[in-house]
């Protein structure tokens, strides 16, 4: 890939329309056709043909985070017709959503390395849940910068890392590898 090919790529903000139960999601789709994609997915327990199972499925049925250039991207959104760009509220409404990279790159290594991970909404986020500003120094989550957060009655430290307006993810972090910015 070339360098100016590498500087124009973003993490756009994309919404499937597709039914939760697709045989082909979006996120698969893009993914067979070369595309770095990242969808937050949870566990869940779901009952096929009268068996339990454990099953992964996204956390938002319709969020999904694509690393590309907008000209490679347009030629398959236009032509997947449930496949669509967010656009913020605001002034932003003419140009497509996308996630500044430091940010993503701290959103996904903590959805992606910690089992104690849990996804929060926007709203579900009080401004006294939010604490100092934190950057975790060595462990699986090294590197990564968020807030630090309380929960009310809990000992634990957990790091708060959010993609503005759309969603948080936060996990459980050992006080050791905690550094104050």
């Amino acid at each position: 890939m070339t360098e100016n090919a590498e500087s124009n790529m973003e993490w756009y903000v994309l919404r499937d329309l597709k039914r939760a139960n697709s045989k082909l999601p979006a996120y698969k789709l893009l993914e067979e056709n070369g595309f770095e994609v990242f969808t937050p997915m949870k566990w869940r327990i779901a009952t096929r043909k009268g068996t339990r199972i454990r099953e992964i499925v996204p956390v938002i049925p319709d969020l999904l985070f694509v690393k590309s250039t907008r000209d490679k991207l347009n030629p398959l959104v236009e032509k997947v017709a449930t496949l669509q760009y967010r656009y913020g509220r605001g002034n932003s409404f003419k140009s497509p959503m996308t996630v500044p990279f430091k940010e993503m790159e701290n959103f996904m290594k903590i959805a992606k390395s910690s089992l104690s991970a849990t996804y929060v909404l926007p709203e579900e986020i009080t401004p006294s849940m939010y604490g100092k500003k934190i950057s975790i120094v060595g462990g699986p989550l090294d590197e990564c910068e968020g807030y630090l957060i309380t929960l009310r009655g809990s000992k634990r430290k957990r790091i708060l890392v959010e993609l503005t307006g759309l969603l948080a993810v936060r996990a459980e972090v050992d006080p050791e590898f905690i550094r104050f910015c």
